[in-house]
This record gives structure tokens, sequence and C-alpha cells, in this order.
């Protein structure tokens, strides 16, 4: 039996699920783009991945940093030769895209090949570059090369083909939305960011709810498409490893645990048990 105490890594994002099949799940939000400042992690993370016999990511691992994954994504995002981005937004939108790539030293004509979805994602990489936040040090990454290295076994909830196809059936209007979304989170992305950091090393689920959903909140679709959607295909997928019995560590985007809709409540309604992990002594 072990006791963990929070260290400068804060409290934690981590929620330990427990079944009356002895089942347990390590659930721990993750941020996919991180500092190297934003390191080390809470201690319940080490221990979540020293109790575990299994990680389960969003896609299986290795599959988030494969090459091959960016290059079927560009090629998706990318328009035919017979139309462009400025023909397909907004003039506001459109004009918001070139202030951005002028004030980041980017050629806008090098934009307007791509499809609004993919422009979204390019912005907010490139925001988040600025910052010093990478890919490369995500908490899946980390933990998903820690694992390849340590031979234990790993799956995904999801697979690279799935997430390229909800991309690629976004509706022109759910494409515009999403770059609207993006545009009018682009000013605060610095502020935003120390914020968010702070409330997910804290297990701040309310904070980070608050933060994560500020925009977001006025594109209900999207959210279902990209949030609701999903947490309803993994409960199904979360609670059949409580019910074996595995010891899983989970790693999921931290937006997927919060609110209502969130995994967190999804699996108290299943019937589990689901605690912080600092309220956990037999970890």
């Amino acid at each position: 039996m072990a006791e963990f105490i929070p260290d400068e890594g804060g409290s934690g994002c981590v929620w330990v699920v427990d079944s009356e099949q002895k089942g347990r799940l390590y659930l721990c939000g993750t941020i996919h783009i991180l500092r190297e400042q934003d390191y080390p992690l809470a201690p319940g993370y080490e221990a979540a991945y020293m109790f575990s016999e299994k990680l389960v990511l969003e896609l299986p691992p290795g599959e988030g940093s494969n090459p091959e994954l960016a290059k079927k994504m560009a090629q998706l995002g990318m328009f035919s030769a017979d139309t462009s981005l400025d023909a397909n937004i907004s003039a506001e939108a459109w004009k918001a895209v070139q202030a951005w790539a002028t004030r980041r030293g980017l050629e806008a004509s090098s934009m307007n090949r791509f499809r609004p979805w993919f422009v979204s994602i390019l912005m907010t990489t490139k925001e988040y570059a600025v910052l010093g936040a990478t890919p490369d040090l995500g908490v899946d990454k980390h933990f998903g090369d820690r694992a390849k290295a340590d031979g234990k076994p790993g799956e995904g909830l999801e697979t690279p083909d799935f997430q390229l196809q909800m991309f690629s059936a976004l509706t022109n209007r759910q494409q515009q939305e999403l770059l609207d979304q993006t545009l009018a989170e682009l000013s605060t992305v610095a502020n935003e960011y120390e914020k968010m950091i702070e409330a997910w090393k804290q297990g701040d689920l309310a904070a980070l709810h608050a933060l994560l959903f500020r925009e977001a909140e006025k594109h209900p679709d999207l959210m279902n498409l990209f949030l609701n959607a999903r947490n309803l295909v993994w409960i199904d997928k979360l609670d059949a490893m409580l019910r074996r019995g595995d010891k899983v560590m989970v790693l999921v985007g931290a937006a997927h645990l919060t609110g209502d809709s969130g995994l967190i409540e999804l699996l108290k309604k299943r019937g589990h048990r689901v605690r912080h992990y600092r309220e956990v002594q037999d970890f």
C-alpha cells in the first residue's frame, strides 16, 4: 500500500475508477501539447503507470506522431485545384486569416490551399509552438514512448482512419464554425494556456471546463461531434475493461473528463466508483 503526496507537479488530473469486478482504470486527463517547464507531472501519473497492466490512449501508441498520419491529414485538408479557402469562408474570416498569417511571418497565399478545418489546426499548432509547446512533449507521447521502451501493452480507443473521417465529414458550415471558433480564441491563447495548465495540474475540472468550452459551447454541434459522441463510444469500451477486471492506465484529453457528458460522470452512471487519486490509499 502506498500513499502519494502531490509535489511541484500539482495535485494532478488523475482519477481512479473501480468496478465490482475488481477492475480499475487510472483515468488520466492529458494535455496533448506541452512545454518543458510543464514537467514534472503530478505523482498520480507515475503511480498510474506503475500499477497498470496496459496503456490505453485515444490513438494506439505511436500513431499520433506517425508521419504517415500527418501526411494523410495534410492531403485530406487540401482543396482541389479549382477552389480555395477564400472562396469557401466568409470575407471577414479570410481577412482575419490573412492578418494572422502576416503577424506570424507567413504568406497568406500558402493558407489559401487548405480547407478551413485544416487551417484551424495549423493556426492552433503555430500559436502553441510560439509558446514553446509541442506535441512531442505531450503527456500521451511521453507515456506512449515509455510503454514502448518498457514493453508495456498499449491500444487505442480510436483508429487514425476514424479521426481522419471525422474531419473529412465536416460540412462547410461546420468548418466555418470551427475556423470562427479558432479565430476567436487566438487573441487569448497565451493567457488562457497558462490558466489551463494550472487548472489541469490541480485537477480542477470546473475551471478546466470553463476555460476549454468558453468558445466551444457557442457551437454545440461541433462539441457533440468532437467530444460528446466520442465519449459515448469510449464509455462502452472503458466499461467493458472494468467489468473484465482489467487494470488500465487511460490517457485522454482533459476536456473529455469534464461536465455532465464527460467520462467521469458517465462512469459514475454506469455504477463505478470514481475518486481523485489523492483520496485513494490502495493505489
